[in-house]
């Protein structure tokens, strides 16, 4: 016991200490979105606004609050179509099993691998000859491609841990592919339900890429837009850049937040078999 409490409190100073550093831009960002425009240069840099501002907050109810509607908006549209595709999908390959299910499940691997600015030209061609170029479900529909391949080797992952016995039972009651699907297997696959809306939402919450060559054009832009355009050659408002960030980022953490229990327990579903 004596020899094992000193190295105990080693570890968890060298955990605090990670931690500190890892932390340490999420406190400047905070500390940046109070400062004046005047005290941004100051040498050294103040560790806290002495002279605190809420010019950066008020530029965000202002300027920026349509950008956060629209991400919340593409961000449930992507969370709603990402589930609808991915979960029958996952749920076939898992259970179902057809022809040609491990290859399938090989090509969405891959997919992940493909770097976002060629998928975002690609996309920029087709819906420049569709005419839906700077419009929502464009937006939706490209982020949701980002978040299909990851939803679908976690729905089969999740859904190949379902005991068979409680899809036959299903069966003997009468029910078909689809009801044995809609009654049973979602309900019991709450935990990857909530991991994959949770990665779906926060791919399109964060997603530059995609919102700047399809949707730059557009009326209806989501916050990553909102923050670039704080940013020009003779004009760079690092306060209100911060505290945008600032507000984009609390969504995102009482997310994670509230859905850690089930994200835990969804990502590593699959991983033990009994």
């Amino acid at each position: 016991m004596t020899t094992s409490t000193p190295r105990a409190w080693w570890k968890t100073g060298v955990g605090l200490v990670l931690t500190g550093l890892m932390l340490f831009p999420v406190y400047w960002m905070i500390n940046v979105s109070f400062t004046r425009d005047q005290d941004m240069r100051a040498t050294p840099p103040h560790l806290f606004p002495t002279n605190g501002t809420l010019d950066g907050y008020r530029a965000v109810l202002d300027q920026q609050l349509p950008y956060l509607g629209t991400s919340f908006l593409v961000g449930l549209g992507t969370v709603a179509l990402t589930v609808a595709l991915a979960a029958p999908a996952g749920y076939a390959l898992a259970k179902l099993r057809p022809p040609g299910g491990p290859a399938l499940s090989f090509v969405l691997l891959i997919a992940q691998m493909i770097p976002g600015i060629i998928m975002a030209m690609g996309f920029y061609a087709i819906y420049l000859t569709l005419g839906v170029l700077n419009t929502l479900p464009g937006l939706i529909l490209a982020d949701t491609t980002l978040a299909v391949p990851f939803a679908v080797l976690i729905f089969t992952a999740f859904m190949s841990g379902i005991p068979d016995e409680l899809l036959q039972a299903a069966v003997v009651d009468g029910a078909g592919r689809l009801r044995t699907f809609w009654s049973v297997v979602l309900p019991v696959s709450r935990n990857s339900i909530v991991t994959v809306s949770l990665f779906a939402f926060l791919w399109s919450w964060s997603d530059f890429i995609f919102a700047s060559t399809l949707a730059g054009g557009g009326d209806h832009q989501p916050i990553t837009l909102g923050i670039y355009h704080y940013i020009g050659n003779n004009n760079q408002q690092w306060n209100a850049i911060m505290a945008t960030a600032v507000v984009a980022s609390i969504p995102a953490a009482v997310l994670l937040i509230l859905a850690q229990r089930y994200v835990s327990m969804g990502v590593t579903a699959g991983a033990v078999k009994d």
